[in-house]
């Protein structure tokens, strides 16, 4: 669905709208009823029963007489409503939950003022307002709880329907679809020939369920083509904070921005240009190692495009109003996805793929930007180790996950967790290649000279201490032990 209507298609679906015999499960009609109270309530209901029904939208559309469908015009005035000084659209927002897709439009037909407001379907959990749900019982408000097949039925539907197969474009001309859609990005990325007509694209790109047949020799754009070959994320309204935002500020803090841009294009029509974009913010950094001395940015590309794919795949999409960020400091690079991970932070080196969207994480690997073993973790690890880099961290917070890059420190500059958190990662990295971690591959991984070894077994005594790592056998002298991290 495009964000901006075009005041025309608005006055035809009202006009289709008053077609319908009765008001449905997923339309009232109004005509001066703007308490908010009760806006509120059927902004619930409306939605639950659209995403019961399969239905992309509901509506409510005031200055409609409910029998006679006849156009009688509305004193409501949306855009001037206040509750309690609030603006409404606000307050109705703040009091709903989950955040779902509305938006108010203010119209004249033959002569009348009347509004429409445009209901996005819920989806994943049914729609809240002040903590009651509410549903359409023919044309009917009524709370969810006390139709409970009702309610048993709408979390069947959110059990099926995962996010790539719901519809972000609805009933559209093939042209339009083909105006909305990077489509030669999508042959490109596959190594695939463009097929001649029109008809051979759309086919190909419904077969992939990037596309699908709508009503009437319309089509529609499923969220999965939408995220991925948008030519412009601001094209689609329920996508538009989909876009990876990335920030370069001055220093170690976000007192102040250099420079922040939005990405337009779909995830992977623009992976390659968004890499390019984030790397070329960086600075250098001189690394010197046994086989390796020279001006490389600070941060390694490899790490950069695992870590900023894996945000994008294993995002919440459904968490409305934020979307992936990577924010680039002075000293650290933070990479940020909505959603907590569906593993435990620590478990991410080792533990197989597990994405909540598979189908964008399918593609993602066969366009070769992430890979089917793992999360690619490991590579970053790596990566870290070969350009002497802190060990990455890994974090939650109360609704993202959030992965940190560090700039190059010296080994006395690092605190007692960043030798810690080297440790352990250096252990499960060791672990993944069938290896072992000792106090030699510790020191290496440091820097640290032999006549030290001390300074690694502190650190290794350090790991242990904090259930991180265990030894593989302790009747082995202390110089020639294996440790392993503690799942293993």
């Amino acid at each position: 669905m495009t964000i901006d209507r075009p005041e025309e298609y608005l006055i035809s679906l009202v006009r289709e709208l008053c077609k319908l015999p009765g008001e449905t499960e997923w339309l009232e009609f109004k005509h001066n009823n703007d308490d908010p109270e009760e806006i509120g309530e059927y902004l619930s209901a409306l939605a639950n029963a659209a995403a019961l029904l399969g239905k992309v939208n509901a509506y409510m559309v005031w200055g409609i007489d409910d029998e006679t469908h006849g156009i009688i015009g509305t004193t409501f005035r949306p855009g001037s409503a206040r509750v309690g000084g609030e603006e409404l659209e606000n307050w109705l927002l703040r009091l709903l939950s989950p955040k779902i897709n509305f938006r108010f439009y203010e119209l004249v037909v033959e002569g009348q003022s009347l509004v429409l407001l445009e209901i996005g379907a819920a989806f994943r959990h049914p729609v809240r307002f002040k903590g009651t749900e509410f549903i359409r019982v023919g044309s009917y408000k009524k709370k969810l709880k006390d139709f409970p097949e009702k309610e048993r039925e709408l979390w069947r539907v959110f059990d099926q329907t995962p996010f790539e197969r719901e519809i972000a474009a609805e009933n559209i001309s093939a042209d339009e679809l083909l105006q909305l859609l990077d489509y030669p990005a999508y042959f490109d990325l596959l190594s695939l020939p463009l097929p001649e007509g029109r008809e051979g694209v759309l086919a190909v790109l419904a077969a992939d369920e990037m596309i699908a047949t709508g009503k009437g020799g319309k089509w529609n754009i499923t969220n999965l083509g939408a995220v991925l070959f948008a030519k412009k994320f601001g094209d689609f309204r329920n996508m538009k904070r989909k876009a990876v935002r990335v920030i370069l500020y001055t220093g170690e803090s976000r007192v102040e921005t250099i420079r922040e841009q939005e990405g337009t294009k779909g995830y992977a029509s623009g992976f390659e240009g968004l890499i390019g974009f984030i790397t070329n913010l960086l600075p250098s950094n001189e690394v010197i190692g046994p086989a390796l001395r020279k001006e490389v940015p600070m941060f390694p590309e490899l790490a950069i495009r695992e870590l900023v794919a894996n945000a994008i795949i294993h995002q919440d999409f459904h968490a409305t109003g934020t979307g992936p960020m990577v924010e680039i400091f002075s000293n650290r690079m933070e990479i940020t996805n909505p959603g907590l991970p569906l593993v435990q932070t620590d478990r991410f080196l080792d533990s197989p793929p597990k994405s909540r969207n598979e189908a964008i994480a399918s593609f993602m690997r066969r366009i070769g930007v992430c890979e089917e073993r793992g999360s690619g973790v490991d590579k970053v690890v790596f990566q870290t180790e070969l350009y002497q880099l802190p060990a990455p961290l890994f974090e939650t917070t109360v609704e993202h996950t959030r992965a940190v890059l560090f700039g190059h420190r010296e080994f006395r500059e690092m605190d007692k967790d960043d030798r810690i958190r080297a440790c352990y990662l250096h252990a499960c990295l060791k672990y993944v290649q069938r290896d072992f971690m000792t106090n030699t591959t510790l020191r290496e991984r440091f820097g640290i000279e032999e006549k030290n070894s001390s300074m690694a077994s502190r650190i290794i005594r350090d790991t242990i201490e904090a259930g991180l790592i265990r030894c593989h056998d302790e009747t082995v002298g202390s110089k020639a032990r294996k440790y392993l991290p503690w799942w293993a």
